[in-house]
């Protein structure tokens, strides 16, 4: 019987974590965690995910802010802002919503954050640090970590002897993704959309990871029965069984065929979504903690 991965479960498990320590920190050093992140522009998409953000902050018991700022917002003014809230000791995370308009350099604005409050973990000393397997000191990118947490509900914190397959290499998730597996010892391979029979290498995976963007590319006939799938793919697709013009979700991995492989697999929706914005809270607190020279908690 395949296992049906609840991410929402476990981010919640996550989550009564996170307002623990948050509690403990503020009674023992005063300390209350604080989250900040910036939007531009009026993509509804990107402020509905900046809402769910502050809403679970708060529930954290965290001191949330939101800076909402215009579409034409220069770069100058965004880095300012940034800056500030560099200089800010009563905020712990600094976090702005992707993708940017246009205008701005985005790169450049992620690389401003300091590593210590680069909650998304994407700052080159954040990405390095995981490349050279410190995971103590640095912030780790909030999906990967999210998705690791549910690779190791199945299988535990040592993944040596098995085989994982991570479809996709963006800095963004793919690559965090390899590294945390490598360094929980599976034998990782990094495929992608130049990969020689892409199929043939997913069906060697004891362990397959689907970030490619593309609605329900991974069938059954690519999953080695038994495998775990874990399935990162988020693709609004039409939905005309449910009326006309209507959409659904789902993911990169060919659910209903794929499940009947599977020794374990993560459903779209509810599966490694919920875990991302635990994961965000998780850095929060996590550099909250270091700030006040306290011993973060273990996620």
């Amino acid at each position: 019987m395949t296992q049906i991965i609840n991410g929402k479960d476990v981010a919640a498990s996550v989550i009564a974590k996170i307002k623990a320590a948050s509690d403990t920190l503020e009674a023992k050093s005063g300390v209350k965690p604080g989250l900040a992140v910036i939007i531009v522009g009026d993509d509804p998409a990107s402020h509905a995910y900046v809402g769910a953000k502050g809403r679970m902050a708060k529930e954290c018991g965290f001191n949330s802010v939101q800076h909402t700022l215009p579409e034409e917002t220069t770069q100058e003014d965004l880095l300012k802002l940034v800056a500030e809230l560099n200089a800010d000791a009563s905020i712990h995370g600094v976090l702005v919503q992707l993708p940017l308009p246009r205008h701005f350099d985005s790169e450049a604005v992620i690389q401003s954050i300091l590593p210590e409050k680069d909650v998304d973990g994407l700052h080159v000393v954040n990405a390095g640090k995981l490349a050279t397997g410190d995971l103590e000191t640095g912030l780790i990118s909030c999906t990967p970590a999210g998705s690791m947490l549910l690779v190791r509900t199945i299988h535990g914190a040592d993944l040596s002897g098995l085989n994982a397959v991570v479809i996709g290499r963006s800095n963004l998730f793919g690559k965090p993704m390899g590294q945390l597996l490598l360094n929980a010892n599976a034998t990782v391979t990094m495929a992608h959309s130049r990969t020689k029979d892409l199929a043939g290498i997913c069906r060697t995976a004891d362990i397959l990871v689907a970030a490619v963007g593309r609605p329900e590319m991974v069938k059954a006939d690519w999953v080695k029965p038994g495998a775990t799938v874990i399935d990162v793919g988020i693709n609004r697709v039409p939905a005309p069984e449910k009326g006309e013009g209507k959409t659904k979700l789902v993911g990169d991995v060919a659910y209903a065929e794929a499940s009947a492989v599977a020794g374990a697999i993560t459903p779209v929706p509810g599966g490694v979504g919920p875990m991302t914005i635990a994961m965000l809270m998780a850095n929060t607190v996590i550099a909250a903690y270091r700030k006040a020279g306290e011993t973060p908690p273990a996620f």
